[in-house]
């Protein structure tokens, strides 16, 4: 296993390109270098209270080295003492490196003429590859013979991007097999840019988007507000693709900001095709994105442009392709999903909404609710602000559960469970979500259960009559100022919990006499 050693500071420029975060810096070129079977045998990095290029006499900054851990600070003090604690693992790592137990070298914004410089004088003579970023640091190392086979300026650059870019340079070097890891920590050994790819992520991401949108429609419709507030409605839905692109691109990429650049970019050429047109060229830009940004390193770019071809080229090529090839496509597809809803509803809105609130129950507990329906909801809301399904989630999910605590707050089988049972109404209630803290009620006793879905299935049927459209996620008392119908909407939201609790209060009741006369 090749061993490399990490040194450098929090730098000038490079502080606000992930410099100040010395944890998340130094675990990325950690992550990276393990997934090309490296070892990251040791750190000394000073990280500094504020950027380098204005320096005063007290400035605090912080030692990191390596631990079996990972990372680590070790000392905390004045620029200066901690300057002077990092010249003792300078030395250390010089002689380390003479003794031919450091492979490679990464310089992180080093300063190769200071405190750096026995380190670069050993690596000099040793002629191993050093690799690294910061552009007159760079240029003084070269200066002083070392042997540099990749250097690049920070600009545009991230804490990932230039980590990629060091690792791939070694792994260039040594023939290594190397694919850079993307995502979190956690996720980086199984989270394959297929896997990435997940409607139900990117939805669910970009839903406070959808939200705002229904507060603005909200509030437009107080009469001394509609001329002022109603283009901003119309500015929001007009940006809902580009939302969507963004976080598509960020979450496929793996990229962080390059993939925001490139989602915006993507989503803002793809706004013709609606919300789906967004979610395709934001996909394809985040694909393209990692795709360029490894074929930049493998051609041997700098870490600054490798970012910026990733960036900017994928944007385009993906914003491009949606624009003038999938945008009708996906709008055709968008408009198809809201008329089939809209087809349902003129064969009989009673029956769809008591059909819709029936199944609303099983698809959430199935798993099917955020890969599909919720989706859907969305794509109504994208035009109107509201969707049918959205008050069916809100008065088939959100109230049910609300009614079934409700009635283990009241009448419960047993003490315990109303302790259980009112942070679960207060969040419903309160926020609009957490419908799963229903289910410790529904899975005791089938016939809460079966309540449950009669409650849910006769509320939705109560959405079709009033035609009443909304949303969740909001705060009960909220919704029905969301909705195209507030007092329908209203009516169904309490005919969902009344009947939830009244059912369930009966329920109870039946339990514990069952359990006296066992």
């Amino acid at each position: 296993m090749k061993k490399i050693a990490v040194i450098g500071s929090s730098g000038g420029h490079l502080y606000v390109l992930g410099g100040k975060d010395p944890q998340a810096l130094l675990g990325e070129i950690t992550r990276q270098a393990q997934a090309a079977g490296m070892e990251v045998s040791s750190i000394a990095f000073v990280a500094a209270s504020g950027t380098l290029d204005h320096v005063t006499a007290s400035t605090q900054a912080a030692l990191w080295t390596q631990s079996a851990e990972g990372p680590r600070e070790v000392f905390s003090g004045t620029l200066e003492d901690v300057n002077a604690r990092a010249q003792a693992e300078m030395d250390s790592l010089a002689a380390a490196i003479r003794a031919g137990e450091v492979d490679g070298l990464v310089l992180v914004s080093a300063d190769p003429k200071g405190l750096n410089h026995a380190a670069l004088e050993a690596a000099a003579e040793t002629k191993i590859p050093v690799a690294g970023t910061g552009g007159s640091s760079m240029a003084a190392a070269r200066a002083m013979g070392v042997n540099v086979i990749s250097a690049s300026g920070t600009t545009g650059s991230t804490n990932r991007t230039r980590a990629v870019g060091y690792i791939s340079a070694f792994a260039s070097e040594w023939k290594l097999k190397y694919t850079p890891v993307i995502g979190r920590a956690a996720e980086a050994a199984t989270g394959s840019l297929r896997e990435r790819i997940n409607l139900r992520s990117i939805m669910m991401s970009s839903l406070p988007a959808f939200i705002a949108m229904a507060l603005i429609l909200a509030v437009g419709k107080l009469p001394f507000l509609t001329e002022s507030v109603g283009p901003l409605f119309d500015k929001l839905i007009a940006v809902l693709p580009i939302v969507v692109a963004v976080v598509a691109a960020k979450q496929v990429s793996g990229l962080d900001e390059v993939g925001i650049v490139a989602g915006v970019i993507a989503g803002a050429l793809s706004v013709d095709g609606g919300i789906l047109g967004g979610i395709v060229g934001g996909v394809l830009a985040g694909v393209l994105a990692n795709y360029l940004l490894r074929w930049s390193f493998k051609m041997k770019f700098p870490a600054t442009t490798a970012s910026l071809v990733a960036g900017a080229i994928s944007g385009l090529a993906a914003g491009i392709l949606v624009y003038f090839v999938l945008a009708p496509i996906t709008l055709w597809l968008g408009n198809g999903i809201r008329g089939l809803i809209e087809q349902a509803l003129a064969f009989s809105p009673v029956l769809a909404g008591a059909v819709a609130g029936l199944l609303i129950w099983p698809a959430i507990i199935g798993g099917v609710y955020h890969a599909a329906i919720l989706p859907i909801v969305l794509l109504e809301m994208e035009q109107t602000g509201y969707s049918f399904l959205g008050a069916v989630d809100m008065t088939g999910l959100v109230m049910v559960s609300a009614g079934i605590t409700l009635a283990n707050i009241i009448a419960p089988r047993d003490r315990s469970e109303a302790s259980v049972a009112l942070p679960g109404f207060l969040v419903n209630v309160g926020f609009g979500t957490f419908v799963e803290a229903a289910y410790p009620f529904m899975f005791a006793d089938k016939r809460v259960f079966a309540g449950a879905l009669l409650a849910a299935m006769v509320s939705g049927g109560f959405c079709g009559f009033f035609d009443a459209r909304g949303t969740a996620y909001v705060p009960s008392v909220v919704a029905p100022g969301l909705s195209n119908n507030p007092m329908g909407f209203l009516i169904s939201m309490l005919v969902a919990m009344g009947l939830a609790a009244g059912l369930t209060i009966v329920f109870n009741k039946t339990a514990r006499k069952e359990t006296a006369q066992a």
